[in-house]
């Protein structure tokens, strides 16, 4: 078994006491002061999380555009400079390669951002797709070149500012989903108005080199760490997909709720397979779930209704940090997914009442 890869923070993360875990190939930490500490945190005021196993793709040249225009489902026409989208790879099959985020740096120079444990599929799976078409541009993965912190929560803004350079300051006023270049102590970054807490935040990207100097200052500006615990339970409260739990290879962006992120006005892989899912309705949909009951969700539990049918099952789930109460996200038939269908999720073989609901689960506070 291969040697489990550290990131530039690993010593920052042992001196803080973390607890580390094994995680798509890296030594990561899952918490620091505890999951629910983390969670709130962020949530009410700003935390950071080392997410440096995320990879980074450049994609340049001519044909960058075409090319991604072609594998990923969003409209990438409608970037301008500075400007990121959320998106996905259709699989040719009508599964999902993996979701991502496209950054336009200019019309012909973009970096892709995948997830960590689909790094080397999606890498084989952009070339492959370049070479088939013939597409003009150069690749490069540059993911062992970049740490990456997420600062995120309402007061991310307030932390971020003082350790920027002083002719960036006004970096830390970023609009959602929109990047820039800036030097924080000297080094060059991209800073974005990105991450998957529904806290809002920014995510650094830095040379390696300057990871723990960075971290540092932040730990000194009493921002709190954060672990993948935490950052687990604060997607799921926004109902945000996780690949490898609510989608995958055998998923579609339609039943997945993702339609938003699949535009039919250009042509990419799989666009006629799933105009027809969009046109017929997917025969299944994800969906949030409400316990009403004691007990927590988890992923592979059954989903059934009162005569014990079974229409689905649980993706992810999670007890909520800030509802107090369990939730789940769970693929239902589509006759079951209606807000307000009551269901039970069979949890160590009983039946516990819960309510269809929709994302945000946040939405319930």
């Amino acid at each position: 078994m291969s040697e489990l890869i550290k990131t530039a923070f690993y010593q920052n993360h042992l001196k803080l006491g973390a607890k580390m875990v094994p995680y798509s190939g890296f030594s990561m930490p899952v918490s620091y002061s505890g999951l629910k500490d983390e969670h709130n945190a962020v949530r009410n005021d700003v935390g950071m999380f080392d997410v440096s196993h995320m990879g980074e793709f450049s994609v340049s040249g001519p044909g960058s555009l075409d090319l991604l225009q072609y594998i990923t489902s969003n409209d990438v026409s409608e970037l301008y400079d500075g400007k990121i989208q959320y998106s996905c790879f259709p699989n040719g099959s009508g599964g999902i390669v993996d979701d991502l985020l496209v950054y336009r740096k200019s019309e012909s120079d973009y970096i892709l951002v995948v997830n960590a444990g689909n790094k080397n599929k999606d890498w084989e799976w952009i070339n492959r797709k370049a070479k088939e078409k013939k597409f003009d541009v150069c690749l490069e993965d540059q993911s062992d070149s970049w740490s990456l912190i997420a600062l995120q929560g309402p007061n991310s803004a307030e932390k971020l500012r003082p350790i920027l350079d002083q002719e960036y300051k006004s970096t830390a006023d970023l609009k959602y989903y929109t990047f820039k270049e800036a030097t924080i102590q000297g080094h060059k970054c991209i800073i974005s108005a990105t991450g998957y807490t529904g806290a809002g935040g920014f995510e650094i990207y830095m040379p390696n080199n300057a990871a723990s100097e960075i971290w540092t200052s932040l730990i000194n500006n009493d921002v709190v760490p954060c672990g993948l615990g935490a950052r687990d339970t604060l997607r799921m409260e926004m109902g945000f997909c996780l690949y490898g739990n609510d989608i995958d290879e055998n998923t579609n962006p339609i039943e997945a709720g993702l339609g938003w992120i699949t535009k039919f006005k250009k042509d990419f892989i799989d666009k006629d397979r799933l105009q027809e899912i969009k046109s017929d309705g997917p025969s299944r949909k994800l969906v949030g779930l409400k316990i009403n009951d004691r007990g927590i969700p988890r992923k592979g539990y059954e989903v059934v209704t009162q005569e014990d049918y079974v229409i689905g099952q649980i993706t992810s789930g999670t007890m909520s940090p800030t509802l107090g109460m369990g939730i789940g996200m769970a693929y239902l038939e589509r006759d079951y997914s209606k807000k307000g269908t009551p269901v039970f999720v069979k949890i160590r073989n009983k039946k516990i009442a819960a309510d269809v609901v929709g994302f945000p689960f946040l939405n319930l506070a």
